[in-house]
């Protein structure tokens, strides 16, 4: 695992330098979309709802539209200008029975690894944490933003629990929840009966995701049937006509096509380019030696 984030856990005048790394991956099979009839990638551009134009990135800012349609925007600048939490302290504020906490309010796991020299007060408070049954509510900044988390044993690892803010948790307002049921005690015992028969300890590994299985099956059953094809590379538009690769191979490309049009083969790699002709003075010279050579060869025949 790699860390994403480094500080220390303070509680009281005790501090625990720690690291702090993801708990959860996500194994979903994702897919692109792509266009059926050569698998090109599908590719969606930003265009204003008013007169569908393209827009730039750097044209875009943030847009908040209130309950009675008036629309405020917020620029970078603005954004700039708002507190940010950036410190690397992880706070503990007070410490609650473990059964107090709604798991309705978990959000995301992290695992805190102890420093090398943090390894007896890491192990203080997570025994402590056991003994008591109690989990430490803490306020952290994670990407420059404070959230509240609750820090929680698990085997011999203390995750960092972020939660769900109170006003983000909606509340089931289903009027049918309102009325009265009545319940006979021989349906009661039934269904106590029931759960009693489907009884077991939790296991996790008992559990996997077979639709995710069935996706890789039918991959898999894709490929080995030679259903599968090269992934098409898109070329990439050069903005202006100054790309030397771009030139490059539009250069290739009409050389190719013009000697598949003459008929002409490509010359093999082992043939070398033709002698650069020499200069008609350095011609002469050599022609003049040449013919002065040649006699004396002929003295030195035999008779």
């Amino acid at each position: 695992m790699r860390a994403m984030w480094s500080g220390a856990v303070s509680f009281g005048l005790v501090s625990v330098p720690i690291k702090l790394y993801a708990a959860t991956t996500n194994h979903d099979i994702r897919f692109h979309q792509v266009h059926g009839a050569d698998g090109g990638r599908i590719k969606y551009k930003r265009t204003c709802s008013l007169d569908g134009e393209e827009v730039d990135y750097a044209d875009i800012v943030k847009g908040y539209e209130t309950d009675d349609g008036e629309l405020i925007t917020l620029t970078e600048e603005d954004m700039d200008a708002l507190p940010t939490a950036t410190g690397h302290e992880i706070d503990v504020i007070e410490f609650v029975p473990a059964d107090q906490i709604d798991p309705l309010l978990f959000d995301k796991s992290y695992y805190l690894e102890p420093e090398a020299k943090a390894a007896k007060p890491y192990a203080l408070l997570r025994e402590a944490l056991i003994d008591t049954d109690r989990m430490a509510v803490v306020k952290v900044a994670l990407r420059q933003r404070e959230t509240l988390a609750l820090l929680r044993v698990r085997g011999k690892a203390i995750v960092l629990q972020t939660m769900l803010w109170p006003d983000e948790v909606r509340e089931p307002e289903f009027d049918i929840l309102d009325n009265d049921v009545e319940l006979r005690p021989q349906e009661l015992q039934m269904a106590a009966s029931l759960v009693e028969s489907l009884g077991a300890d939790f296991d996790p590994d008992d559990f996997h995701d077979e639709y995710r299985d069935a996706v890789v099956a039918m991959i898999e059953q894709k490929r080995s049937t030679g259903e599968a094809r090269p992934a098409p590379v898109a070329e990439k538009a050069g903005d202006d006509g100054d790309s030397m690769t771009d030139l490059l191979t539009a250069l290739q490309r009409s050389v190719e096509a013009a000697r598949a049009g003459s008929g002409k083969a490509e010359p093999e790699p082992e043939e070398k380019p033709a002698a650069k002709k020499a200069p008609a003075r350095k011609q002469a010279a050599k022609k003049a030696d040449d013919e002065d050579a040649a006699p004396r060869k002929r003295t030195r025949k035999p008779a």
